[in-house]
Order: C-alpha cells, then structure tokens, then sequence
C-alpha cells in the first residue's frame, strides 16, 4: 500500500509542477528512447533547494512507478528532522535516512540494492548556497558515492540529471516557492558496465572512486544549464517535450 501512496504522490509532485512551471530540457545521449525503463541509479547533479522534487516534472510516468516500488533514496538526518521529512517519506519505497559521515547508515543504503533497485543520489551531499558555496563557506565539491554504488550495480543504464539549479524558485533558507518560473536541465542515459570499464572499475576502488568524482565534476561544470549573465550555460535548452522525443 505505501508503495501505491508513494507513487501517487510523485505522480502528483509532477502534475503540479508542470501546471507551476515552465519546462526546458534536452537530452545528451545516444541511448535508444526506451533506455529510461533500465534505470538503476539517477543521479542528480548541482544541489540547490529541497524543491528538487520538481524535478520530477521531466520524468515519465512508468519511471516514478518504479521508484515508488522499488527506489532507494538516501535522505540527511538534519533534512529529515524537518517538517518536510514527512514528504521525503512518501518519495520511494526505501527511504534511508543518513549522516554526512561514512557509518552504518550509508551501509543501510547500499544493503537495500537488490536487483530491481533504482537507486537516487544527489552526489554533492549538501545544498549550494546563492554564494555559490555550500552553509559552511566551502565549495561544493563531489563525494564518493556514486562509485560505492555502481560497485554494487553491474548492469543497468544511470540518469544523469544536470539541472540549472532552483534558486531562482526557492534557495535554502526560503520557505515558499515562486511560481511560473522556467527550470531547466539536461539528461542523459549512461550504459552502467561501459561507464565502469572506462573508468577503470577493474584497477579497484582506490582508482575507480577518485576517477568518478573528477567525471562527475567535469560533467557538472559542463552540462548544468546554470542561467548566467543573462545567458545560459551551454546555450539555451529547447521547450522540453517528454519522452521519448527529448
């Protein structure tokens, strides 16, 4: 039952999004259309807002279904002791609460990876403020992992989500959203087994996690839309469509 509530509810997040706000997307790959129903891990680059989940708007219908049923999502403590934790809660069938430090609560997370998991990260670990650095005034730099859980996963595609960032919707510490605002971002689908072989997986983990960090910064720093100067990081993104035109 709560699987059913879960998927209602991010059924709802993006029916509500799309209704409050405008739309812009494209994909970078070169995966077939149908490579979204072989997610396993979605990752979610350049941290912003805890209205991420507005995110939601650009994804389809039978890929909430999955994560409703089937999600594993790790979630800070400090988040979760928030009034917002009880909505995080309907988010994914595995909501596991976590410390920012390497303890057993990460162990939790990567325990709850069976083999019809689709796991969501937000790498980074922290929000970006409008500063551009994270609460504590130091850059917002990537953590290790999303290589702890691709060395869990052998098979599978990643979606990649690089947003533009919602600060101009709500930054940290706002409480209500603006409206009618244009988010965008730009995906793109990642054969799991190939990404891992390119990046060395087979030399250990002491090679693999440093190398994932450095290509998920570059990818970052590249392909976030981040709406600059008047112009847009990468050139404008195209109304976003749905799947599978986009």
């Amino acid at each position: 039952m709560k699987s059913f509530l879960d998927f209602l509810m991010l059924a709802a997040v993006k029916i509500v999004s799309q209704f409050m706000f405008r739309f812009r997307g494209e994909r970078v790959d070169l995966i077939h259309q149908d490579g979204w129903s072989r997610v396993r891990l979605l990752v979610l680059l350049n941290h912003t807002s805890l209205y991420e989940p507005v995110l939601a708007g650009f994804a389809p219908y039978p890929l909430l279904w999955r994560f409703a049923y089937h999600g594993v999502l790790p979630v800070a403590e400090k988040t979760m002791r928030r009034n917002i934790g009880l909505f995080f809660r309907f988010l994914a069938r595995n909501v596991v609460v976590v410390t920012r430090q390497r303890d057993e609560t990460w162990d939790d997370v990567l325990n709850r990876i069976d083999r019809n998991a689709i796991v969501m990260i937000l790498p980074e670990g922290r929000m970006m403020r409008r500063s551009g650095l994270d609460a504590a005034g130091k850059e917002m730099t990537v953590r290790g992992g999303v290589a702890d859980i691709l060395d869990v996963l052998d098979s599978g595609v990643m979606l990649m989500v690089y947003s533009g960032g919602l600060h101009h919707i709500q930054a940290p510490g706002e409480l209500l959203p603006r409206p009618f605002k244009t988010i965008r971002a730009r995906v793109e689908l990642i054969e799991i087994a190939d990404y891992k072989r390119t990046l060395g997986h087979d030399r250990g983990m002491d090679a693999f996690k440093p190398a994932v960090i450095d290509d998920l910064t570059a990818r970052r720093d590249r392909l976030c839309p981040v709406a600059e100067n008047g112009s847009v990081r990468g050139g404008e993104v195209p109304k976003w469509r749905g799947w599978p035109y986009n």
